[in-house]
């Protein structure tokens, strides 16, 4: 819902728990809030011409979309979400070459994990849960097959991590058909820019500041930029004013650096989108 107030594409709805929704652009007819795990089979089926889901469950549905791009953040960290095979902390299983026949997996992703196990050439039993995955191991279950972020949770767990079985992302998909449409592809890879902006631009800030024709050089050697700084001459030939976008991260340190090699009146401003 941030993301998509921040692209100016705000979601509205009567209440936090209705599934019908709006959104005020002429480009999108209807909005349904629905879980991830439904949306790659309605999107498949042509139900609706776009949704957002995960990798992960684009491949345990095997729906047929077209994937226009990822959106790439996440709760706590940069990274994609991994599903993965992991065994007791105790267990004598370290690697998947010690898998044998009838072991038993408790995982969300049934389909996932059963081509998994096929590609290994093992017969497991795989074993379709509904929550509290890792609480099954090991009187239900020999192992499981879960979502991570960071591993944390499984090692509070007593779990340990034997394969990554799928990195997932998340992605704005295409019913094929409706992605086959010039108009509807169009307005598609239009909502995408927006989204992607606003992502983009996360995390930094632009940086205006003027310098003296004598300091320019070494102002520079230190301003970072996304390409290169946007350099104008100031009235009079009194020097230039640059443009930059840097990680907001660094700004504490650069902005005192920039003042004591020269850097004057500047600027530290929000950004709300980058679009290259």
């Amino acid at each position: 819902m941030e993301l998509f107030t921040a692209a100016d594409l705000s979601v509205i709805r009567s209440s936090d728990v209705e599934y019908r929704a709006q959104i005020d652009d002429p480009r999108i007819s209807e909005v349904r809030i629905l879980r991830p795990q439904e949306i790659p089979i309605y999107v498949n089926e042509g139900l609706f011409d776009i949704g957002i889901t995960g990798r992960d469950w684009i491949e345990e549905t095997g729906a047929d979309v077209v994937s226009l791009g990822e959106l790439n953040y996440s709760k706590a960290t940069s990274l994609p979400i991994r599903l993965v095979l992991a065994v007791s902390s105790d267990s004598d299983i370290h690697s998947t070459e010690q898998l044998k026949d009838g072991i038993r997996i408790s995982t969300e992703y049934p389909g996932i994990t059963r081509r998994f196990m096929d590609k290994l050439g093992i017969n497991a039993n795989v074993l379709l849960s509904y929550g509290a995955t890792e609480a099954k191991v090991p009187e239900i279950a020999d192992a499981v097959v879960e979502i991570t972020e960071t591993g944390r949770a499984l090692r509070a767990a007593g779990l340990r991590i034997i394969e990554t079985v799928l990195e997932s992302r998340t992605e704005l998909i295409a019913n094929p058909e409706s992605a086959s449409d010039p108009g509807k592809r169009h307005s598609m890879e239009q909502i995408l820019t927006l989204l992607v902006g606003v992502l983009e631009a996360r995390g930094k800030v632009l940086l205006k500041l003027n310098v003296s024709k004598a300091n320019l050089d070494q102002v520079l050697s230190v301003l970072p930029s996304m390409r290169s700084p946007t350099i104008s001459e100031l009235h009079a030939g009194e020097g230039f004013a640059l443009e930059t976008v840097v990680p907001k991260g660094i700004v504490n340190t650069l902005i005192p650096d920039l003042s004591d090699r020269g850097a004057t009146d500047i600027l530290e401003l929000p950004l709300s989108k980058i679009v290259h």
